[in-house]
């Protein structure tokens, strides 16, 4: 895993992800960022929610999605894109908050492989893992 460069802090990070429109709308946060790694964070709210009550598979996705390239943009720099990744839904997601944690498997110069394991954290912060994504961020400047 590569550093960090210097360009990128906490501060920058949030600033990117409050760019985003969409994660605006779904209340996304970063709670942390750097050396190859990424935590996103939203409160879990009715309008994330599918038909039987659980966060929609739509939901923690996105999750994962942008924490993975979070993640990779920590190792690579900023100019990043999702090339694509695969999720695995491990158990229905209920809970207070959604937590995405994501660390980069391997970089280099162009790519980075990363892991991002999606948990859902009830009111007293216990963490319950529901989903598993691992994915491939390129760097595209």
């Amino acid at each position: 895993m590569t550093s960090m460069p210097a360009e990128l802090d906490t501060d920058l990070a949030r600033k990117v992800l409050d760019a985003q429109p969409f994660s605006r709308l779904l209340g996304a946060r970063i709670t942390a960022f750097g050396d190859g790694a990424a935590t996103l964070e939203l409160d879990i709210r009715d309008e994330h929610r599918q038909q039987n009550g659980y966060v929609h598979g739509g939901v923690l996705s996105y999750a994962a999605d942008n924490a993975l390239t979070f993640a990779a943009g920590a190792a690579l720099g900023p100019a990043v894109l999702t090339a694509g990744f695969s999720i695995q839904y491990v158990r229905p997601a209920v809970g207070a908050v959604l937590r995405a944690r994501a660390t980069v498997v391997h970089a280099g110069r162009r790519q980075a492989v990363v892991r991002c394991d999606v948990f859902c954290v009830d009111t007293e912060d216990t963490e319950t893992l529901c989903a598993v994504a691992q994915g491939t961020v390129l760097n595209s400047a």
